[in-house]
């Protein structure tokens, strides 16, 4: 990466990772090699990012949150404290996630946070909004500007406010027919308890 604005800095897993010089990576925090984190950013002490993410302007990311390998978080989002993200995960521009169920300014309810868990693969439109302490299925489809209140299955597509179910996507996110198939890839599911599994 040739502009100056992007520093090279030590990943906490060997090698690299860049930093926009307009953004802060907190002592303490663990960033792996090749992830880029762009401008006005904040990575606090106690964080976790995984290798390879794009965490693109104006992301903060809390102390106590979690995000894996290949993740791309893109413009003006907060990764609060118990939220989890695992690989390969794609959040749109300006996707709210929540730690507390009923917030008041003048009480601490730090010790009330509910966890949130995004699981593998999964994709939440631009200004999607993730109630907490609800798990969102492996490669799941939130639709933009939906309100998810509820545990989402694995390779299900939600949409709308509050979110319901509109059908299954496929692994490289076409939607499914209703036989389980995928007219782009020909891989086919089967339901199980949690959702679909791919049929191998």
């Amino acid at each position: 990466m040739s502009t100056k604005e992007m520093l090279e800095q030590k990943a906490s897993d060997g090698g690299t990772f860049f930093c926009h010089e307009s953004s802060y990576v907190d002592e303490g925090a663990s960033v792996g090699a090749e992830t880029k984190v762009w401008h006005f950013c904040h990575i606090m002490n106690g964080a976790k990012v995984g290798s390879k993410c794009s965490i693109g302007q104006n992301v903060n990311i809390g102390g106590k949150a979690k995000v894996g390998n290949g993740v791309k978080l893109q413009n003006n989002i907060s990764v609060y404290d118990d939220v989890v993200i695992e690989d390969d995960v794609f959040c749109g521009p300006s996707i709210v996630f929540t730690n507390v169920v009923n917030p008041r300014a003048f009480v601490e309810r730090k010790h009330e946070y509910k966890g949130t868990l995004i699981r593998r693969g999964a994709s939440i439109g631009a200004n999607a909004t993730i109630v907490c302490g609800v798990t969102l299925g492996a490669y799941c489809f939130i639709g933009a500007g939906s309100v998810v209140t509820h545990d989402v299955p694995s390779f299900a597509m939600l949409y709308g406010n509050p979110a319901r179910a509109h059908g299954w996507v496929c692994k490289c996110g076409v939607k499914l027919n209703e036989e389980l198939i995928c007219s782009e890839c020909a891989k086919k599911y089967y339901k199980t308890g949690d959702g679909l599994e791919e049929l191998t």
